[in-house]
């Protein structure tokens, strides 16, 4: 019997509140100081409004590991699979160094778990081996 793995997360962090903040400032600054048109300031504050409905709604993700299950949350939505039904968990390096995580099902179906719910991969990868799930890292892949 392993530990649970459990991690949470909220999009109301003082990283998040920072990366706003940058962002917004550098977009006044292009609007006041350097009289940058109308459609460049829009276009970055319209790039960082996701982030910026997540900051004010809290918004919280989480994922939890256990013996037999894997369940996950981001938003409203959830998702879970037993250990059984997952034949491999494939960590993919994606061009901007973040890390996606694919479980491949006994079925050949694929999920993609979010983003925001999960732990720092070598965290995940330890406790999905240590279940005697199968995982494989895979480097900068464009598809």
């Amino acid at each position: 019997m392993s530990a649970p793995l459990e991690h949470a997360s909220s999009g109301r962090s003082l990283r998040a509140f920072l990366v706003l903040m940058l962002v917004w400032l550098a977009a006044m600054t292009l609007w006041f100081a350097l009289q940058a048109s109308v459609w460049i300031v829009g276009a970055l504050l319209l790039v960082s409004l996701p982030a910026l409905i997540d900051f004010s709604t809290g918004r919280s993700a989480w994922l939890r590991l256990d013996d037999r299950m894997l369940r996950w949350g981001s938003g409203g939505a959830t998702g879970e699979v037993a250990l059984t039904r997952i034949a491999l968990a494939r960590f993919e390096t994606r061009l901007d160094f973040s890390i996606r995580v694919r479980l491949v099902l006994d079925d050949g179906r694929r999920i993609t778990l979010p983003q925001d719910s999960l732990p720092p991969h070598p965290r995940l990868q330890e406790a999905l081996e240590a279940r005697d799930i199968k995982t494989e890292r895979h480097h900068f892949g464009l598809i």
